[in-house]
């Protein structure tokens, strides 16, 4: 008999299709991981772990009572170290018994939308996304609303949001910094998005909730304040990950925060728990718990970083590549010279170059670079950039 799977699991695998068929059918599949390829395409680390990474671990991995590794929910401990750095890096209030520790961003999304969201109701969420939303969302019973970013700016288009909005609507999406526009969303812009949620809740007659992707919340450029939407809308959960701030991808930690301005936090609480322990026991493991204190204290270079940002965006519009100059996050978003973004990114790996097209993050004719990569591989890379659009023009 053939194999069955569910319709739930057959949607969701229809909405990451253009990942896969990027990371396992393509030009990448061929060329990931060898050593002179130049890669660009994810933000994965390419130099060692930052200094006090693994010192933090080794110390915190010593067993302090029997029970050090055992089962584990959100650990009071580690619901501190969140809190008190929401307050020290972001001015934001929140009670550490209504943290919930989470395997990293990713789970904090999971979390939420399938402790909110029943089958038919709808999340709205803006492009270009993360690749992984839509799936999330599928997966959870839900049906994905996508409205498009400012073509200008790549601001929220208020307006927009607003027509998305209908009696199914759960909840909306929004992730800021954005990755991949880095566009860091502003305070008139966030107060307009509560007003607007606030007045289609009343409208519809149910609580639309915000969802607020804040990954990249501490990776932001030129001294800039990044506002959480939490703080002007009390039916919001902050969703954040340290794997961007510490770059190790690898080690799941993040959390949900529940604002205190938000109402039954704690039943809200109480049912995220519920989910954690249904789907699994969706905690981050013990040891990045019990070691989170240090972890916190700990940061990417983001001066490098920034230094890294702005060589390569003169570089690219010194050779004639129209790029934005991103406020936060760790891409750069050039467009395409080619309409073809995909068939551009073929071009590049003539010059054994990796960078991700445009169309796998509903984009079309852009490419996303990780600035990620290395200050050897930023170096040995321009060349072929310049190669690649001067085939172009000629």
């Amino acid at each position: 008999m053939p194999l069955e799977i569910s319709q739930r699991n057959r949607q969701a695998s229809a909405a990451v299709q253009p990942f896969l068929n990027f990371h396992f059918n393509s030009a990448y599949t061929r060329l990931a991981g060898l050593p002179d390829v130049i890669d660009f395409t994810y933000g994965n680390p390419n130099e060692m772990a930052i200094p006090g990474f693994a010192a933090a671990l080794q110390t915190w991995s010593e067993p302090r009572d029997r029970s050090w590794y055992a089962y584990k929910l959100s650990e009071s401990q580690a619901q501190q170290a969140a809190a008190e750095s929401l307050k020290r890096h972001r001015g934001l209030d929140f009670d550490p018994n209504t943290i919930c520790m989470t395997n990293g961003g990713f789970g904090a999304i999971s979390l939420a939308i399938n402790t909110l969201v029943d089958a038919g109701d709808e999340v709205i969420f803006n492009t270009p996304p993360w690749f992984f939303y839509d799936a999330i969302i599928t997966n959870a019973g839900g049906t994905s609303v996508r409205v498009h970013v400012r073509d200008d700016d790549f601001d929220l288009d208020l307006s927009a949001i607003e027509a998305a909005i209908t009696p199914k609507t759960r909840a909306v999406l929004v992730n800021s910094p954005n990755n991949p526009t880095g566009r860091i969303y502003p305070e008139a812009t966030l107060k307009a998005l509560a007003d607007i949620l606030e007045r289609a809740s009343a409208r519809i007659g149910r609580r639309i909730y915000l969802l607020s992707d804040e990954a990249y919340s501490r990776i932001v450029f030129d001294g800039q304040v990044c506002p959480s939407p939490t703080s002007y809308y009390p039916y919001s959960l902050l969703l954040y990950t340290y794997g961007k701030t510490l770059l190790t991808p690898g080690q799941r930690v993040g959390f949900i925060g529940l604002p205190s301005t938000l109402p039954d936090r704690h039943e809200l609480f109480n049912a995220i728990l519920t989910t954690q322990i249904s789907l699994g026991w969706l905690f981050p493991n013990a040891l990045l718990q019990h070691a989170l204190g240090d972890l916190e204290k700990l940061s990417i270079d983001m001066g490098h970083l920034q230094q890294k940002r702005d060589m390569m965006v003169g570089a690219l519009r010194e050779m004639g590549y129209e790029v934005h100059n991103p406020e936060a996050t760790f891409y750069l978003l050039p467009k395409s010279p080619l309409a073809d973004d995909p068939e551009f990114c073929r071009q590049l790996t003539e010059h054994k170059i990796l960078v991700l097209p445009g169309t796998v993050v509903e984009l079309p004719g852009y490419f996303r670079i990780s600035l990620t990569a290395n200050d050897d591989m930023i170096k040995r890379s321009l060349p072929g950039f310049e190669a690649a659009i001067n085939a172009v023009r000629g």
